[in-house]
């Protein structure tokens, strides 16, 4: 079954995304990251500036080299290339999350974020996966 992380009051949610992204290739384990395009873009920008001493190496799904790629982004997951971690940036579960060993979830501060993560927490929780709660700051 598929390990289901929680990470909540994050403040910037994207900020927070690129630590994780950049823990999860320190550590070895490719990941697919999902979300719809704007914020794919956004995060893609955030993750060449976040920090001027890191580079995390990333490319988008159709890319000739995503398959050698540790990151991968996406926003669909038709066709991506490993099924080890994914870190849905994303408001709405993803359709095919069970292919994966482990799912991250990230919930920000803004109240959009906030709704939509509560209803994914519902929703698999709903369907008996056992969540692990991250809570940042207080």
């Amino acid at each position: 079954m598929t390990r289901i992380d929680f990470h909540s009051n994050v403040g910037d949610s994207l900020l927070y995304a690129c630590r994780l992204v950049r823990k999860a290739y320190l550590a070895g384990q490719p990941t697919i990251v999902l979300a719809e395009p704007p914020r794919l873009r956004a995060f893609d920008e955030q993750l060449w500036s976040f920090s001027p001493l890191d580079f995390v190496p990333h490319c988008y799904a159709d890319s000739p080299l995503a398959a050698q790629t540790p990151i991968v982004l996406s926003a669909t997951l038709d066709n991506v290339p490993h099924y080890q971690v994914l870190l849905n940036l994303g408001a709405e579960v993803p359709a095919q999350f069970a292919r994966f060993e482990r799912l991250l979830e990230v919930v920000g501060n803004a109240q959009d974020e906030l709704i939509a993560g509560r209803e994914r927490y519902r929703f698999y929780r709903d369907r008996g996966y056992a969540l692990n709660n991250y809570k940042q700051g207080g």
